[in-house]
């Protein structure tokens, strides 16, 4: 027996999720749009579709092997699109889809923030390591 609409509504509405909560499924797709390369992934791709070795580029730093699995993290988590062209090599190009587009740009705020207030952060810094010493 199938739910009606209200009762879908209902159940959608008790089944919120919790990124506190340690179960919750978002605390891993949190956690792979956060983390250091999965957060310049997504920004870098926040232009346009790139190819593997374009990606690597501009990820400067990112291992072939880390970039590998934060793209298949991030296309399981419906963020990224995996295009997979039957040329000889084989072309595989990678953009934002819908969802991963919105967070990326609400990453890429988060970024310019911080790199807008980098001054007072190195400030801040050195002020800590002179009255506690460096780290």
């Amino acid at each position: 027996m199938s739910a009606t609409p209200q009762e879908q509504d209902h159940l959608a509405d008790t089944l919120a999720y919790d990124v506190f909560a340690k179960a919750c499924p978002s605390r891993a797709t949190l956690e792979h749009v956060t983390g250091r390369w999965g957060g310049l992934t997504l920004g870098a791709l926040y232009e346009g579709s790139l190819r593997f070795n374009e990606l690597r580029r501009r990820v400067d730093g990112v291992s072939e092997k880390m970039l590998s699995q934060t793209l298949h993290a991030l296309e399981r988590d419906g963020l990224v699109h995996r295009e997979a062209q039957p040329t000889n090599p084989p072309r595989v190009d990678y953009e934002l889809t819908a969802l991963g587009h919105e967070v990326a740009g609400r990453l890429l705020a988060l970024i310019h923030c911080v790199e807008g207030a980098m001054d007072d952060v190195l400030t801040a810094r050195a002020r800590y390591d002179e009255t506690r010493g460096a780290l």
